[in-house]
This record gives C-alpha cells, sequence and structure tokens, in this order.
C-alpha cells in the first residue's frame, strides 16, 4: 500500500465527482432536503425529535452505498479499473482511495445535515453537536465501504442497487427507528446487535438524550469497525473487469 497512489486515487475520484454535479447534488443536497421533508411531515413536533437523530444515520448511510457501489461498478465494468490496476497500485489502494474521497464528501454531507437538523429544524441535542456530526461522518463511511465490498459482486448498475433490500433495508427496520431495540423478538433482538447501523442510532439517540459520551464512544468504535471491515472484504473480493 502507498500513501501517493491512494492520495492520487481520491484525487480523480473528487475531480469527477465535481465535474458530476447530478451525483454531487444526491450526496448533498438531498439528505438535507429528505430531513427537511420528515420534519415537515412531523410540523416540527416531539415526534421529529424521536426519529431525527435516527435518519441522520440512515440518510447518509443509504445514499452513500447507493453512489459508491454504482460508481465502483462503473469503473470495473468500462474497464478503468482494470487500466489502473495494471499500473503500481494495489487494490488496497483503490479502496483507500475511494474511501477518503468520499469519506471527505461524507463530512462535508454530514455537516450540512447536522447543522440543518440542529440550527434550522431544531433537534434537541443534549451531547455535542461536533460528535453528533462526527457518527454522521463514520455512518456515511460505512455506507460507502458497504457499496465498494458488494460492488464487486455485482455485474450491472441494476444489480448493485438490488443489493439494497438484502443489506440496507433490514438494518432499517431493526436500528430502532421503528420499534426499540429491547422490545424487538429474541431473534430480531439478536440480528439487531449484528447490524452496524444498529450503533449508529444508539449513539445517535443517545446524544440527543444526555450529555454522557461514553456510550457513544463505544457504539462509534462498533461502526468504525465494521467500516473498516468491509474494507479489508472488498480488497480481498475486488476483481479487475465484471465477467
Amino acid at each position: 500500500m502507498s500513501a501517493r497512489v491512494t492520495l492520487a486515487v481520491a484525487r480523480r475520484v473528487l475531480t469527477q465527482l465535481r465535474r458530476d454535479h447530478r451525483t454531487l447534488a444526491m450526496l448533498l443536497v438531498l439528505p438535507c432536503l429528505l430531513i427537511t421533508l420528515l420534519w415537515w411531515m412531523f410540523d416540527g413536533g416531539p415526534l421529529f425529535d424521536r426519529v431525527g437523530p435516527a435518519l441522520l444515520a440512515m440518510f447518509p448511510f443509504i445514499v452513500m452505498f447507493l453512489v459508491t457501489s454504482v460508481t465502483t461498478l462503473r469503473e470495473r465494468s468500462s474497464g478503468t479499473l482494470e487500466r489502473l490496476l495494471a499500473m503500481p497500485m494495489g487494490k488496497l489502494d483503490f479502496l483507500l482511495g475511494y474511501a477518503a474521497a468520499f469519506g471527505l464528501v461524507a463530512a462535508v454531507q454530514s455537516a450540512l445535515a447536522v447543522g440543518l437538523s440542529v440550527g434550522f429544524l431544531d433537534l434537541q441535542v443534549q451531547g455535542p453537536v461536533w460528535l453528533l456530526t462526527l457518527v454522521a461522518v463514520a455512518d456515511a463511511v460505512l455506507g460507502t465501504a458497504l457499496g465498494l465490498f458488494v460492488s464487486a459482486f455485482a455485474r450491472t448498475e441494476f444489480q448493485a442497487v438490488q443489493f439494497m433490500p438484502l443489506l440496507v433495508i433490514p438494518q432499517i427496520l431493526l436500528c430502532g427507528l421503528f420499534v426499540p431495540r429491547d422490545a424487538l423478538p429474541g431473534v430480531l433482538s439478536t440480528a439487531s446487535d449484528l447490524l452496524p447501523l444498529s450503533y449508529a442510532v444508539d449513539a445517535m439517540q443517545t446524544l440527543t438524550r444526555t450529555a454522557a459520551t461514553a456510550d457513544v464512544w463505544q457504539d462509534l468504535a462498533v461502526v468504525a469497525g465494521f467500516a473498516v471491515a468491509m474494507l479489508g472484504l472488498g480488497a480481498a473480493t475486488l476483481r479487475r473487469r465484471t465477467p
């Protein structure tokens, strides 16, 4: 692995994103629009304070998963990835470069979403706002890592999107948004404990209820651990071309 090569890949991805205005708008604007829509639906009442933290965890995760999985697959199916890997660059350099580029975008995305929710939509937060933003960034990076991982198993962009019902929707259902995790049936509660989005939502909800941050750092470590594991698996399964 080379830091120079990784940074070169990250610069290339950021340059592509800067030229792709529609994708950039989806990454930066769409989560803010969705959060605003739900705030409007709930009329800014107590229900928004209950579901708002989960939304701050889910929307960046979902958007980054979709964009990353499709973008990486496009690189492979077009032959770009094969040409890049023919150079003195390893698979991990490629994945870390993508993760760094999308991680930077995720930081901007999360800062916008948290700033909107706390500053304009009056989401009540007891803990530090910067830590809330950090959790949102980690969750977006997790979506990026998961997208990089699943792109290795898809042959078309449509197939990449099809992974969403398998890997993303169950996490949304079991993360505690609809039913508190401790109220889930035994098997589903155990499954929830194995899913990273549950820990991101727990961290967000903790920050809205209390200023104590010890549990938040534990949840954040779990989310970061899952992201690193997904990047490692992505490097192990990444193929040069789509069969």
